[in-house]
């Protein structure tokens, strides 16, 4: 028997497709909500999953700054970028820390896994930490004018906590790094 939680209370009546390029779709679904009410829910599907890198040196973190169009914003953030289906997670990671910084890393470790904005897109992110890195020449794609910057680790979590870094994704990656340092020292 399944428990509350588990129990779907929403009903799908029907399904549109509004909208679909290389990158994202968007469909508006008719629905029974939870209620018992009709309405609608519009969906917006990734077909990439968002890959962050945390590339961490000597106690430093190196961030990315570049101008997000959607938000009309400069943004600080972790290197990120996209995955697509056919593509290894990690593999993925490796080729955003070089283009976006030129850093190369001897050493990945799988840091979490989340949905970004889960009540109107199901886009998901997988983050890593990369470390014993190595300076290579980066190679920014055409959409992206980068700024890199190196920061100390508690300074990223204060543009964290003090709202610089307002990237979902960085912010996941660089409280889940810190936490897990913290709970390492006190579990040794």
């Amino acid at each position: 028997m399944k428990s509350d939680e588990t129990i779907n209370p929403w009903r799908t009546l029907s399904s549109q497709k509004i909208y679909d390029n290389p990158w994202i779709s968007v469909r508006e679904d008719a629905v029974i909500r939870p209620d018992g009410q009709e309405g609608i829910y519009g969906v917006v599907s990734f077909k990439n999953t968002a890959i962050g890198v945390l590339a961490v040196e000597e106690g430093f973190i190196y961030l990315v700054g570049q101008y997000r169009y959607p938000l009309g914003e400069y943004s600080w953030e972790i290197p990120e970028g996209g995955c697509a289906e056919d593509e290894e997670p990690l593999d993925a990671a490796r080729r955003e820390l070089e283009e976006e910084t030129g850093l190369y890393a001897e050493k990945w470790e799988k840091l979490g896994e989340a949905y970004l904005s889960n009540s109107v897109t199901d886009e998901r992110a997988i983050w890593f930490l990369a470390t014993k890195l190595v300076q290579g020449k980066s190679r920014p794609d055409g959409t992206e004018v980068l700024n890199i910057r190196r920061v100390t680790i508690d300074e990223a979590v204060r543009m964290s906590v003090s709202g610089e870094i307002t990237d979902a994704l960085s912010l996941l990656a660089i409280m889940r790094f810190q936490l897990k340092g913290i709970a390492k020292n006190e579990n040794p």
